[in-house]
């Protein structure tokens, strides 16, 4: 039995992380019971961005790092779990999985650790995201760069912001920073009207990273859609995915969909998380890939959802 609190019906700390562990190993189940670590499978399909090919499931960075977009507590979770040997571990195990691609974001600890995997004999593609204060230090773009990633996109939050301001010069001069290191230029979005702004702009992307839920949504336009009481937290909208994978649709540039699972909240059964896979699939284009944090403490998540995206695109070609 869990403990309560002397309340007798307020969930404890332990109550909370039962709860999180049931629903990360749910995720694992989900996708592929009884996946192989051990075996090496070949390399999933890919897509092109710029002269890489790039497998279409991307590990994603945010549980290494601990962002959960749940809550602190979780995210303190993620990030004791994610010591630098076990993240050399997860890189490893996406190699022998067949998944070649790893996005994250800019960091000091993000630096040590591309460079400890790469010591490591990981062979990966490193795509790196900006933090959401790059206008106020974009010579961290050529910090980034040293490291050598395939591409370099300012986080979604900051276009977005610059975008409201109408600073949007400040923006397409950090796409320019990133041009000129001779990297791939990507740009970030929750919101759609960003990479439509940018594709009638003609600005100078290689590629898109697209959320599929608009997480930044001001809270006066989350009122407009959910009246004046707003749940706690960021709000997941199901009426968000479909625009944005109207856009992905639309844009001839490749697309790089995040937020399949809606940061776990759709991880209630199998059926639900094969849904959510399928969906994002066969929404987005043959050039567009997948990216998906993934988190092995309760179970081979990397496994399964590579066996998974695996099934998927065989079905689909």
């Amino acid at each position: 039995m869990c403990e309560r609190s002397s309340a007798g019906n307020v969930p404890t700390r332990r109550d909370f992380l039962t709860h999180a562990a049931g629903a990360v190993a749910a995720t694992t189940a989900a996708a592929a019971p009884g996946a192989d670590a051990s075996a090496t499978a070949s390399l999933l399909p890919t897509v092109k961005l710029g002269p890489h090919a790039v497998t279409r499931l991307i590990l994603g960075g945010n549980p290494i790092y601990g962002y959960s977009h749940f809550n602190k507590l979780l995210s303190q979770h993620m990030t004791d779990w994610h010591t630098p040997p076990r993240v050399v571990e997860l890189l490893e195990r996406c190699e022998k999985a067949g998944i070649n691609t790893w996005q994250n974001s800019y960091a000091e600890r993000t630096l040590q650790d591309v460079d400890r995997v790469r010591r490591a004999g990981v062979k990966f593609h490193w795509l790196c995201l900006g933090k959401p204060d790059w206008d106020r230090h974009p010579e961290r773009i050529a910090e980034a760069a040293k490291r050598k990633p395939i591409g370099i996109a300012p986080h979604g939050a900051l276009a977005e912001r610059l975008h409201r301001q109408n600073k949007l010069t400040e923006l397409t001069d950090l796409l320019k920073r990133i041009r000129d290191q001779g990297v791939l230029v990507g740009l970030s979005a929750h919101n759609p009207a960003v990479l439509e702004l940018a594709e009638d702009k003609g600005w100078d992307v290689d590629y898109y990273m697209c959320c599929l839920y608009y997480l930044t949504r001001p809270r006066e336009e989350s009122r407009k859609v959910l009246g004046e009481v707003l749940p706690l937290g960021e709000i997941y909208l199901p009426s968000d995915p479909p625009r944005m994978f109207r856009v992905i649709r639309s844009v001839k540039k490749p697309c790089l969909a995040y937020k399949v699972l809606a940061a776990g909240r759709r991880i209630g059964s199998p059926a639900e998380v094969r849904e959510c896979f399928e969906t994002a699939l066969k929404n987005i284009k043959p050039t567009d890939a997948l990216i998906v944090g993934m988190y092995q403490q309760f179970g081979d998540q990397v496994g399964g959802n590579a066996a998974l995206v695996r099934e998927l695109c065989a079905r689909k070609s």
